[in-house]
């Protein structure tokens, strides 16, 4: 059995809202163990005290950083100093990033440049060179829909509808390429090669339109021909216009 990914969760607590942690471990829990779990910020402040109550439950180690000079982002400093430490400590097989601040954009490039993986988490006023620059980006907001969908009303996440979904020409463009690029002699490309070609590609996540799996959204959007193979446990898809 391979060894899990070890990664590591650092949190810009100035610049993103405490109401999605739980759905945003859920996620990292798909990728491996988060045994590193940092959030950055001025404890001090009023604007936090939604952030304390979700330390000690998710063993969540508070960063302390003072407010030095009016104006000026000390916690965002901190963050990539602690990011860095952690890179050279080879301690750690990922990161994810839970901010809403492009600031750390020069960040992500380098620590991709080492050959890890950054797992972007912001809200969807995050600028969009961050949200390109990450391996893998989901907006939080979809992710407290669907804590609440777990927890109160157990009503369907808002999904993007058919005609949604093809009006995404940049969706549409990444989807039909990424199946090209994928496809064999026959015009069928395996599913799970599609979903490494988008991720090596861009910062595309499903979730980001409301759908939990690739495969659903693909079956959402009907741009392609969809077919199971190998006793029902492979999934090809074709462009449907050939």
């Amino acid at each position: 059995m391979p060894e899990r990914k070890r990664i590591a969760l650092l949190i810009d607590c100035d610049n993103v809202s405490h109401n999605s942690i739980e759905g945003v471990l859920e996620e990292l829990a798909k990728h491996g163990m988060v045994n590193v779990r940092h959030a950055h910020g001025d404890w001090k402040s009023q604007s936090l005290s939604g952030w304390i109550d979700r330390l000690h439950p998710h063993a969540i180690r508070p960063m302390q950083q003072f407010a030095y000079t009016k104006g000026k982002n000390a916690t965002d400093a901190a963050m990539i100093i602690d990011a860095m430490d952690l890179l050279y400590s080879k301690n750690v097989d990922a990161f994810a990033l839970m901010t809403s601040d492009s600031d750390f954009t020069p960040l992500v490039l380098r620590i991709l440049e080492s050959g890890l993986p950054v797992y972007g988490f912001g809200e969807t006023k995050t600028p969009q060179p961050f949200v390109d620059a990450c391996s893998t980006f989901i907006y939080t907001e979809n992710l407290v829909a669907q804590k609440e969908e777990k927890s109160e009303n157990h009503k369907q996440p808002v999904k993007k509808s058919r005609n949604e979904l093809r009006k995404d020409t940049a969706l549409v463009k990444l989807l039909r390429t990424a199946v090209e690029q994928t496809s064999e002699d026959d015009g069928w490309a395996h599913l799970s090669k599609v979903g490494h070609y988008i991720s090596n590609n861009s910062s595309f996540s499903s979730i980001n339109y409301g759908y939990k799996k690739l495969g659903d959204l693909i079956r959402a959007s009907e741009l392609f021909d969809m077919e199971m193979r190998k006793d029902g446990t492979a999934m090809y898809i074709r462009d449907a216009r050939k």
